[in-house]
């Protein structure tokens, strides 16, 4: 294994850990904090903490104007939209469920790509792959308990694992845009590229945090909800965007997204050990169903011919930017 495909594979290990755990540290912020406010927060924190190495590293902000612009979109989509949609869903559902409701992200990505990067349509393994991951969706979901009880507890939750998919479609829709509209088309390294969409994120969220609930006052603010708060933003949502944007760079849309293969299992882990969650046998055999379709998705994607470059190879975005 060379070196760069050892740093890969570990930044995606790493990145795997930190977001699977991520699902704990938002059930553990709500103790303490509102949905709107745990969004807000782990964004401001993310872009403070990304802003702070640039200026450790001594790099300049980039200076193009529709890069910003792409920037703001790819904050919108990755950032505002789904964190307040998972901290939102986090009130009413397990840590574990939402964490294997994000795994059907490599899906909601396969079908983004698929309408907006010509060069990457669905091959027929990946539609079958498409078809295996959908059933496994509906499985976690269990229709079936809906239709069985006006009242269950499955119907209650309906709405917030309706809240977890939407935001997984946020991912599939930004991981895509990412890869149309700046990954080789931008010349800075994944430092800068993460500080300014998490920039992005955070004045579109502090300029809509009346609309998210971000000014409400809190249920009751303590040490633990603080901590998770911080672990969240700092670790979650601030270092780990950079190596996703790397791994992006790399390997692509649909390739990055796999990382979801493992994030339910450190999720329900979590949540079952620490917060002794208990989860229906429909939802893990679900995940694994997910999962199914997604091997199935990676496996049947387009392999570039011998002697062909990729996309990063022709105009890579891992370049670092001249120091100030």
């Amino acid at each position: 294994m060379t070196t760069r495909r050892f740093a890969l594979t570990a930044a995606f290990v790493a990145l795997a850990l930190i977001w699977g755990a991520s699902f704990l540290l938002i059930k553990e912020s709500l103790t303490g904090f509102t949905p709107g406010q745990v969004a807000v927060g782990r964004i401001v924190l993310g872009a403070i903490t990304l802003r702070l190495i640039m200026v450790a590293t001594d790099r300049a902000w980039p200076r193009e104007p529709r890069f910003w612009g792409h920037m703001a979109a790819v904050g919108i989509l990755l950032c505002v939209v789904p964190f307040s949609l998972y901290a939102w869903a986090g009130e009413s559902l397990p840590s574990g469920l939402s964490a294997i409701l994000n795994a059907s992200t490599p899906l909601m990505t396969a079908l983004a790509t698929a309408a907006v990067l010509p060069s990457e349509r669905l091959a027929s393994r990946q539609v079958l792959g498409v078809a295996v991951g959908g059933a496994g969706v509906v499985l976690v979901v269990g229709p079936w308990g809906l239709a069985a009880n006006a009242v269950s507890p499955a119907l209650s939750s309906f709405p917030a694992q309706l809240a977890c998919l939407g935001a997984t479609a946020c991912y599939g829709l930004g991981f895509a845009y990412m890869r149309r509209f700046v990954v080789g088309r931008y010349r800075y390294d994944a430092l800068s590229v993460s500080t300014v969409q998490l920039t992005m994120a955070a004045a579109v969220a502090l300029s809509c945090a009346p609309l998210l609930g971000a000014l409400a006052p809190a249920p009751a603010p303590n040490p633990w909800a603080l901590g998770a708060l911080a672990l969240l933003g700092i670790f979650g949502t601030g270092i780990a965007y950079i190596w996703n944007t790397v791994i992006v760079t790399h390997w692509g849309a649909v390739a990055a997204s796999t990382v979801t293969y493992l994030t339910p299992l450190v999720g329900v882990a979590l949540g079952t050990t620490l917060l002794a969650e208990s989860l229906t046998w429909n939802q893990p055999v679900g995940c694994v169903v997910v999962i199914a379709g997604i091997i199935a998705i990676h496996r049947g994607a387009a392999r570039p011919r011998p002697g062909q470059p990729t996309a990063a190879e022709v105009r890579p975005v891992e370049q670092p930017v001249p120091a100030r």
